[in-house]
């Protein structure tokens, strides 16, 4: 599951000045390697200025499309999403990990659901693949999505949704919010906040009808449609959150305090990948399970470093560790000993970490 696979792209379309979305032709000898739940997430990597640079961008397509995209919006200073708007070009090969991610829930044709989400720019990328599985596969159950965005002209997918809209009259209520684009009801004017979705959920929605919450976007705007979900009454456990890799806070370990006199605290490390054991020693305290391991030339699967996309889950079977961040793991995870490797710093002397556990 952790192996790159290559795969060559078959269409490219420009969706927005800055965002193309990228098809990849699957050959037959992958398909079941590459298929896929709504709201995962394709981890990809290529050799640019001789360096290794690995990205992770979320499935834009239903499941029932049979095909594999990826939407890829241009940011500031992006090494990998500037390299990929200049160059990505039908016949190119790309390096690809299969589908990760949990940011779904389980479908059934007999469900009667109301499902809810909150997107802001390219986090529509998940939702939309959330939207059309759901609604294709739920002939009973329907959709509500708040979606934020500049102005009109840096909607992606804008053509897509209205088709869905046209599609699902019935079953699909859309409503675009713009911050830098005057519209006539002033509520959707300015960026999705927690004020603002309060008052989405005062007015437009009724939070009791809500049997599940999709947020994606920047982190102010899912902590904040968090809270105000959770205060209309919405159970945490109802509220699926993803943030996506250009929101990726930074953070700084702080080394724990440790005894100067008790000489070097060091752990024996044992990574279990594709039915393999393999073992290192690191120091304890000075960098993360990640790191070290990729230094001892393990190749641990990885993507944004940042405790965000979930691609370096694994299962801890042995030991202890301190993780500084996380947001990609759910509660119920973290209680069955998931944790993040790049997050991971060892605080025992010997810890066990399984890959093949995390799938």
């Amino acid at each position: 599951m952790s192996k790159f696979h290559p795969l060559t792209v078959s269409q490219v379309r420009n969706e927005t000045r800055d965002t193309i979305a990228v098809t990849f032709a699957v050959p037959p000898e992958l398909q079941d390697s590459f298929k896929f739940q709504q709201g995962q997430h394709l981890t990809l990597r290529a050799h640019i200025a001789d360096e290794d640079v690995r990205r992770s961008y979320s499935i834009c397509s239903a499941v029932q499309d049979g095909a594999l995209r990826v939407a890829i919006k241009r940011t500031q200073g992006g090494l990998f999403s500037s390299w990929a708007n200049d160059t990505i070009k039908p016949g190119v090969t790309l390096e690809v990990m299969p589908p990760m991610g949990h940011f779904n829930v389980p479908l059934d044709a007999a469900n009667r659901k109301h499902y809810l989400a909150f997107a802001a720019g390219s986090g529509i990328t998940p939702i939309l693949s959330i939207i059309k599985t759901t609604l294709a596969a739920e002939p009973h159950s329907r959709f509500t999505l708040f979606y934020g965005n500049r102005a009109s002209s840096s909607v992606i997918f804008k053509d897509e949704l209205s088709d869905l809209k046209d599609t699902y009259m019935e079953r699909l209520k859309l409503a675009y919010v713009m911050s830098r684009e005057q519209q006539d009801i002033e509520l959707f004017n300015g960026r999705i906040t927690k004020d603002k979705a309060a008052q989405f959920l005062k007015y437009w929605v009724r939070p009791e009808d809500i049997d599940v919450a999709f947020i994606c976007g920047p982190e102010d705007m899912m902590h904040g449609v968090s809270e105000a979900l959770q205060e209309a009454g919405v159970a945490k456990s109802q509220i699926k959150i993803e943030l996506f890799a250009a929101s990726i806070p930074k953070h700084q370990h702080k080394p724990r305090a440790i005894d100067p006199q008790a000489g070097r605290h060091e752990t024996e490390v044992t990574v279990i990948m594709d039915g393999n054991a393999t073992s290192f020693t690191m120091d304890q305290d000075k960098e993360s399970l990640l790191d070290a391991g990729l230094k001892a030339g393990i190749d641990m699967r990885y993507s944004c470093k940042g405790g965000v996309c979930s691609t370096c889950r694994c299962k801890l079977l042995e030991g202890q560790v301190d993780m500084d961040v996380n947001y990609a793991l759910e509660d119920y995870e973290i209680a069955r000993g998931y944790v993040l490797s790049c997050q991971s710093f060892p605080i025992t002397d010997k810890v066990v970490i399984d890959f093949d556990q995390a799938e």
